[in-house]
């Protein structure tokens, strides 16, 4: 069994930070790609960042420049570090993960998620 936690969520005002972290744990032998997504109320869930286990990011245009995706790969943490928050940043955030299992299987997981609510 694999599990991704979330946590960092929260009410932050507008021009606030938030730092969010996933840590995955169970039945691993690596981990590929990270990232994070969110969803807001009445829309679809779209990316906002993600890293491969080499380092390399990709963010969404929305959030360039005010986002930061990092990760400890020793500890199979991934990070996003939100700065300049804007109310349309307000979503439930979750945090996916490409995980190798101890046996060989690479398995697309989700964590339950994490709201961030930014105010005006």
């Amino acid at each position: 069994q694999v599990q991704l936690v979330e946590s960092g969520g929260g009410l932050v005002q507008a021009g606030g930070s938030l730092r969010l972290s996933c840590a995955a744990s169970g039945s691993i032998r690596s981990v590929n790609a990270m990232g994070w997504y969110r969803q807001a109320p009445g829309k679809e869930r779209e990316l906002v960042a993600t890293i491969t286990s080499g380092g390399s990011t990709n963010y969404a245009d929305a959030v360039k420049g005010r986002f930061t995706i990092s990760r400890h790969n020793a500890k199979n943490t991934v990070y996003l570090q939100m700065n300049t928050l804007k109310p349309e940043d307000t979503a439930v955030y979750y945090c996916n993960a490409e995980i190798v299992t101890i046996s060989y299987f690479a398995v697309n997981y989700w964590g339950k998620g994490t709201l961030v609510t930014v105010s005006s």
